[in-house]
């Protein structure tokens, strides 16, 4: 269904302001429902309760259904299966308005063979065009990290197509998609050359959302070597801002010297605050700052970007840059960005900060009007958000967090933040395998969220009344 575009234009202009005064509400006392179950709590009615799953894999409020699709195993329109572990994805527009371009990562790494495109014991591998592959392990196997792209139709709700898209990757995380429909999938791990592998891995790769077929598997270097988490592009400036999911990782931005060509080159820096040099973000250790705190800050230039000893955060620091503890998902908003921190927080359950750019961003003016850096949430309660993950903004200026805590007892969520800074839940993971959300994005349209679940590796559609949100408390 069309969202309305009362609702969509009311949520894209309070995204900025609304978000900003977020505060400690988030945190606010909230009631557990039901009593039997922790891992659900709202401060907002939001979509109401979640109801239990007939089938035991995904409870959802009521009126609000989902599609399992591209699954583990299946076999592809080339011929290929479908790889497991999915994780980070994107929606693209199709040229039928009646679809939608999924390009979705699969974590998939340099040693584990069985659940790769090419079949548990490699039976397909005759039928890849070998010039279309990054790298292979040490017995000259193909890795089977890499993308699938998709093309799902949202008003028959049926998947179309789906198909191998890059390969020879390992450990692709997550990405981000670009202002001109690709996207870019990130290694998250630094295997060296040597070690199990052809080839050093720990970059990003471009992978169109139109072209059907294997992308060229071309590594973009000059955005760093590292554990790569998680991209985002601003549409205004063409940089690129990047995460690294280490406890003791930094906050990137890569300058282009050709916004729409990043293979051509540019400055990677690192983010450090203006007053407080090596900043320990998470509060963890010592208490540098509350939810609502912004800092002004300076980026600094970064060499030997390709570190071949994975040392690029260790200089980042040296040179004064900030820590962020597992940055992970990050997506741009109403003229800002927004990215999680894993295991930040004094009890390690998480924050999402908020960047603000600068209006002369990337430019020698900066310095007279820095962007900021927000501690945008910081989860007290794993009630409220848990190990945030990947992350997206909705058309109409929520903002939906995937958890990825593997646990025997508790289970994953994907939980909403408002932009009157309110927390609720959204739907909930009840499988066994208590497998962690990831990948979530909305269809141009606003009528779908998309999303992965991981262990389980397959794909679900979620449709239903995105008009009824509520804010009243319960």
């Amino acid at each position: 269904m069309q969202i309305s575009r009362r609702l969509l234009l009311g949520g894209a202009l309070a995204t900025s302001s609304a978000f900003a005064g977020l505060g400690c509400r988030a945190l606010a006392a909230a009631r557990v429902e039901p009593a039997a179950d922790p891992g659900y709590l709202s401060e907002i009615e939001g979509y109401g309760p979640l109801l239990p799953d007939p089938k035991g894999f995904i409870d959802l409020p009521d009126g609000f259904s989902y599609t399992a699709f591209s699954a583990l195993g299946e076999t592809m329109d080339d011929g290929f299966k479908v790889p497991g572990l999915h994780d980070g994805m994107a929606a693209f527009p199709h040229t039928s308005p009646d679809k939608v371009v999924l390009v979705r990562n699969h974590e998939i790494k340099h040693n584990i063979t069985d659940i790769g495109p090419l079949g548990d014991r490699h039976q397909l591998i005759d039928k890849l065009d070998r010039t279309r592959v990054y790298d292979h392990d040490a017995n000259g196997a193909p890795l089977s990290g890499g993308t699938t792209t998709l093309v799902y139709n949202i008003k028959t709700r049926q998947l179309e197509s789906h198909f191998l898209s890059l390969t020879g990757t390992s450990t692709n995380c997550a990405g981000g998609p670009t202002p001109w429909g690709s996207w870019l999938s990130c290694e998250e791990t630094t295997q060296s050359a040597g070690d199990g592998v052809k080839k050093d891995h720990g970059f990003v790769f471009e992978v169109p959302s139109g072209y059907k077929g294997l992308a060229a598997p071309v590594p973009i270097k000059a955005m760093g070597r590292f554990n790569h988490e998680a991209v985002a592009i601003d549409p205004r400036t063409g940089i690129v801002y990047m995460t690294e999911d280490m406890s003791d990782g930094v906050f990137y931005r890569y300058l282009p010297n050709d916004p729409r060509y990043l293979h051509k080159g540019g400055r990677l820096q690192a983010l450090a605050f203006r007053d407080v040099p090596r900043a320990a973000t998470s509060n963890k250790y010592a208490h540098l700052w509350n939810v609502g705190d912004r800092h002004g800050v300076i980026w600094i230039d970064l060499k030997d970007v390709e570190s071949p000893d994975d040392s690029l955060r260790t200089q980042a620091y040296l040179k004064g840059a900030a820590r962020f503890s597992r940055g992970e998902g990050i997506h741009y908003g109403h003229n800002e960005l927004f990215f999680a921190c894993t295991s930040g927080g004094a009890k390690a359950y998480g924050q999402l900060m908020r960047y603000i750019p600068s209006p002369y961003e990337g430019t020698d003016r900066e310095k007279d009007q820095p962007g900021q850096i927000e501690l945008f949430v910081e989860s007290g309660d794993l009630r409220v958000i848990d190990y945030a993950d990947n992350l997206t903004v909705a058309p109409w200026g929520h903002l939906y967090v995937c958890e990825d805590r593997y646990s025997d007892v508790l289970n994953n969520h994907l939980r909403i933040v408002t932009p009157e800074g309110k927390v609720t839940t959204f739907a909930r993971n009840v499988d066994a395998q208590h497998s962690e959300w990831a990948g979530v994005t909305f269809s141009p349209d606003g009528s779908t969220l998309f999303a992965n679940i991981q262990t389980n590796s397959v794909t679900v559609a979620i449709t239903g009344p995105w008009e009824r949100f509520s804010n009243t408390q319960v």
